[in-house]
């Protein structure tokens, strides 16, 4: 078998040392053929940086390594292009100073390997000089491959630095805007569409192919290539889980993967799936690998929880290009990847797009992130309380899931605590998802609203929560069941149901439950 290629990102190093190859070059060429200018938003740790490694090769004429890929005889090979490849990652951008004299070191070094010397200072100026000589050296335009555009802005979203890093990232990228005559392609990656870069406004003649659904396979795996390309370690990991290939294929979708860009061709995530087959063990891989804490500390303060929890519906506008100064959490989250296209619909003209949590790994990880945000609950103990409240609600074990309650209320600190109901409805919605109810928050009938609807199979929970800082618990839970009873909550369910009510008073927690057939 060849090697799985995690955290190789060099296209040379993959095919030279006999790496797995996902053969993505048939869709290369419909790009290179279609347009000249682009850019492609993607989540961390989703195959970018190895598209632009091999596009970068393609040009730099590295046929060898082409060699049983699609686009070996369908590529002019006597056609070389010199590319100037910038990797945003690899530069110093913690000050703006900082990331001036990075920038201009890295482009100085790109011009020696054509045996050309700036003598331009800055790195606007070093930059529009590269791309002149380049053309002007054997008259091949030159290709432009920048490698997360966004990093400086994005390291920077919630400090002092942000509005110089921005203006001079500005005044970067509005070199190209003079220089499309010098330039035969344009490939640009990142995370998000920021506004105010000069990228968007300054090349207008660039494509944004992120939602396009020709490219939504561009990184990533589909269906049919991780069953082709992989097929070996699916085997292998069915033989160590002691599980049938149907079976392993049917965990490996649950947990990675989901994605989609076009609402249609669904994606696995390609680090996690790596990682999977490495180890053979369902894990958090991709989550492990950096949560950015100012998402959650967005989400918490805004207590916006239900854009996760739920599957809704938004407009063409989200995909528009953000103002870094003022970005919700909704773009965010979908850029990020922890929300993605579930449906788009046409209604009047207009796409109207449902996102939603991809799958078992973003949906687990995050909201443990954010139950640790709310409550600082220790992550490692999440799946043993869990499986505890998850037995004491199918019990309607009530003195059990009160303890569990308080033990979770214990952990909220001092410094955070809200003295409202909807922090704790929040909290107990996160909870409750987590143990793998389906969530159906203000689920309303004929006589009003009930405050969430747990459904597992053969097992309805109707929840009403109540928080008072003065009330008894007991007289918040009394309250509770009326509620659910005086309204009926539960006539439209049938076979087992449990009526729980959850009451808060300051940090005090207790609940009461009970048992109906229907």
């Amino acid at each position: 078998m060849k090697k799985l290629p995690i955290g190789i990102q060099s296209f040379e190093k993959l095919r030279n040392r006999d790496y797995l190859y996902v053969d993505k070059t048939k869709i290369i060429h419909e790009i290179i053929l279609s347009g000249d200018i682009y850019f492609l938003s993607r989540p961390r740790r989703f195959g970018k940086s190895l598209l632009i490694s091999t596009i970068d090769a393609l040009f730099g004429g590295q046929k060898e390594l082409f060699e049983d890929l699609y686009i070996y005889d369908k590529w002019d090979w006597s056609q070389q292009y010199p590319v100037i490849r910038i990797d945003w990652t690899l530069i110093d951008h913690s000050t703006p100073e900082k990331m001036e004299k990075s920038l201009t070191g890295l482009l100085k070094e790109i011009a020696q390997n054509f045996q050309i010397t700036l003598v331009s200072e800055s790195a606007p100026d070093c930059f529009r000089e590269l791309i002149k000589s380049l053309h002007k050296q054997d008259g091949k335009k030159a290709v432009i491959l920048i490698d997360e555009y966004d990093k400086p802005v994005t390291s920077h979203l919630f400090d002092d630095k942000l509005n110089d890093i921005r203006t001079a990232v500005h005044d970067f990228y509005q070199v190209m805007k003079g220089a499309d005559e010098h330039l035969r392609f344009v490939f640009m990656t990142g995370v998000s569409k920021f506004s105010g870069l000069s990228v968007f406004s300054a090349l207008n003649n660039l494509k944004d192919i992120t939602l396009d659904r020709k490219y939504a396979a561009i990184c990533g795996y589909t269906q049919k290539e991780l069953e082709g390309n992989f097929s070996e370690y699916i085997d292998n990991a069915a033989e160590y889980l002691k599980m049938t290939r149907e079976k392993v294929l049917e965990r490996i979708r649950y947990w990675y993967n989901g994605y989609t860009w076009d609402g249609e061709t669904a994606i696995y995530n390609p680090f996690s799936t790596l990682n999977f087959f490495d180890v053979q063990k369902f894990a958090f891989h991709w989550f492990r690998t950096g949560t950015p804490t100012f998402l959650i500390d967005i989400i918490r303060r805004r207590n916006s929880t239900g854009n996760i929890l739920e599957p809704f519906v938004v407009g063409d506008s989200v995909f528009d290009g953000y103002d870094p100064l003022d970005i919700g959490e909704v773009p965010l989250l979908f850029q990020t990847g922890y929300l993605t296209i579930k449906q788009i619909e046409l209604i009047e003209d207009r796409s109207r797009y449902t996102l939603g949590v991809p799958n078992s790994e973003v949906n687990e990880g995050f909201l443990m992130h954010l139950l640790k945000a709310y409550g600082k609950y220790p992550v490692e103990q999440f799946d043993e309380i869990r499986t505890i409240m998850a037995r004491q609600i199918s019990a309607c074990d009530e003195a059990g899931f009160a303890r569990s309650l308080e033990v979770m209320t214990a952990t909220v600190p001092y410094e955070i605590h809200r003295t409202d109901e909807a922090y704790y409805h929040t909290m107990m919605l996160l909870w409750m998802r987590l143990l793998g109810f389906k969530i159906s928050g203000e689920v309303s009938n004929d006589r009003g609203r009930v405050d969430a609807v747990w459904e597992q199979p053969g097992l309805t929970v109707v929840a009403e929560i109540k928080y008072h800082a003065e009330k008894k618990i007991d007289l918040l839970l009394n309250e509770a069941m009326d509620q659910i009873h005086d309204r009926r909550y539960y006539n439209q369910y049938l076979g087992k149901i449990i009526l729980l009510g959850v009451a808060f008073s300051g940090k005090d927690a207790g609940c009461k439950m009970e048992t109906i057939e229907s």
